[in-house]
């Protein structure tokens, strides 16, 4: 998409964003789930943070908590696309998960749903 925020940063092998997937916290699960339900589709956050039934701000929190863990485990990467305010179409910031990156979410949560109903 044109003019992404720093598209270098953009994990696109789906061994590293199940890994990512497998390590983060239950709430960034949570974000990912939400935005592979909308794949290809750039949202604000409130928008994003409504169809999760998410309050306000708590986006930017879960981004806060696994920046640590994208840092050090994967080289600043994430599974998710950024536009900045000034190349949002809303004027915020807006992110979305690219069909590709959705598809592997799907499959990650999936197994994961499998997992805990066999432990």
């Amino acid at each position: 998409m044109a003019n992404e925020h720093a598209p270098q940063n953009v994990m696109e092998e789906p061994g590293e964003i199940d890994r990512l997937y497998d390590r983060c916290s239950d709430l960034m699960r949570e974000l990912l789930d939400g935005l592979a339900l909308a794949a290809d589709q750039p949202r604000a956050f409130p928008e994003i943070e409504d169809a999760i039934g998410w309050p306000r701000r708590r986006i930017a929190s879960v981004l806060g908590g696994v920046s640590h863990l994208r840092h050090t485990e994967f080289g600043g990467r994430r599974p998710y696309h950024f536009h900045d305010p000034r190349n949002a179409d809303s004027g915020r910031w807006e992110m979305w998960m690219d069909g590709a990156q959705a598809r592997v979410a799907r499959r990650a949560a999936s197994l994961a749903k499998l997992a805990r109903r066999v432990l």
